[in-house]
């Protein structure tokens, strides 16, 4: 997949924009604050339906205006797609595929993207929901479907949440609640296909993970994936101690089943009810599960080295990549390098930029020019205060038709 052109408006700090770019390496250049981040950033929430800067959408409409628009003509092959959407600060967002009206979460079936970011390190040192947010956003771009999944769960959560404060609130106890039990039942269905569908994904990561390790850190730490699920017993959202194997990380060839998920949800939503209904809060679910990571045998958080957590951190992503890659029909993801090349010494850098490099579309963006290893110094934009300079003939930089749009002369 290739992204030829892209349209912006009232996106971040842009009114307008228009980016074309080539297939092989792109690279943006500009000082921090310019607007090059905003760009990758389009391109993300296309594939991802989010942003990796912000857990919500209004902070990407600019200023005084009540959306955005991102536009994108796609080259898949000999074929031509444009996506666009809105993003609304109120209601829900809108979108186009080839002009005709869709829904947001067909998106992700048109555009694959994996990006790189200094926020990357994040996922492996962080919280949790960092972990989450990076295989629930995997999930979305490897099957389309989930996007649905992943926000009637947080609906159906959220209802439930409600409906707990409600009953601690009002001293509800026993059989006033026979309401909530409707949403038990929502609430497992869904929950359980999201934890089957994290646990086959990590199962299918592991050895794409340990050979991009290998490959970025020159050694073999044995990284291991594995996912800590709050309905075998314990809580990953909240335990300070490592998991053990009775209520820790559960091997996938073991409840990677949804039936067998399921039953293992049902009993922890009876188990903690009355911990629900004192804290007015769901305490069991995906929602506090956690992807443990481990190199050496031990967590990465809190033993890891900064250098073996980037490696870590980067092996994530490039596993990502070579998972799309081999399961999409349309071809390699488009890869993009978000200022990550100054979080790295000298020997990561060259090493992700040849792993990186034969990808069909890598956009590099930097405010160093000199930090971009040699292998991706190609097509060169400059950003400076929103504005794009390209470096190439004129007539190449035009955006999508009226025809393509949609849209009257």
């Amino acid at each position: 997949m290739i992204v030829e052109h892209l349209s912006l408006v009232d996106f971040r700090n842009y009114a307008t924009a228009e980016l074309a770019l080539h297939s092989g390496p792109n690279v943006l250049v500009g000082r921090n604050g310019q607007g090059k981040t905003n760009l990758a950033e389009a391109v993300v929430f296309l594939a991802t339906l989010g942003s990796h800067r912000v857990s919500s959408d209004a902070p990407m409409v600019r200023d005084g205006q009540e959306y955005a628009i991102i536009r994108a003509r796609l080259s898949h092959g000999e074929r031509k797609v444009l996506v666009e959407v809105q993003l609304n600060r109120q209601g829900s967002n809108k979108a186009r595929i080839n002009g005709s009206p869709s829904k947001a979460n067909e998106l992700p079936r048109y555009a694959h993207v994996v990006l790189f970011a200094p926020e990357d390190l994040q996922i492996v040192r962080g919280d949790p929901s960092a972990r989450r947010r990076f295989a629930d956003q995997l999930l979305i771009q490897r099957t389309p479907r989930m996007a649905a999944v992943l926000g009637d769960y947080d609906r159906v959560l959220k209802q439930r949440n409600a409906l707990l404060k409600s009953a601690r609130a009002r001293g509800i106890r026993g059989e006033g609640l026979s309401t909530l039990d409707v949403w038990d039942d929502k609430l497992v269905a869904l929950g359980s296909e999201i934890i089957t569908a994290r646990q086959r994904l990590a199962a299918d990561l592991q050895q794409p993970v340990a050979d991009a390790y290998a490959a970025i850190a020159g050694e073999d730490h044995r990284p291991q994936l594995e996912w800590a699920l709050s309905v075998s017993g314990g809580d990953p959202e909240e335990d300070v101690s490592e998991p053990t194997d009775a209520d820790g990380p559960a091997p996938y060839d073991k409840v990677g089943e949804t039936r067998l998920i399921a039953e293992m949800f049902r009993a922890s939503l009876a188990a903690k009810r009355s911990s629900e209904l004192d804290r007015g809060l769901t305490l069991t679910g995906p929602h506090r599960d956690d992807l443990v990571l481990r190199v050496r045998d031990l967590p990465v958080k809190g033993y890891a080295s900064h250098g073996e957590s980037w490696s870590v951190a980067l092996a994530l992503r490039l596993a990502s990549a070579e998972l799309l890659r081999s399961e999409s029909p349309a071809g390699d993801p488009v890869l993009i390098l978000d200022d990550v090349f100054a979080e790295l010494d000298a020997d990561r850098r060259q090493r992700l930029a040849s792993l990186t490099a034969a990808y069909e579309q890598v956009v590099v963006t930097a405010a160093v020019e000199e930090d971009i290893p040699a292998v991706l110094h190609a097509h060169v934009v400059r950003i400076s205060a929103g504005t794009i300079s390209d470096e190439r003939t004129p007539g190449q930089t035009e955006g999508p038709s009226a025809e393509e749009t949609g849209e009257d002369d």
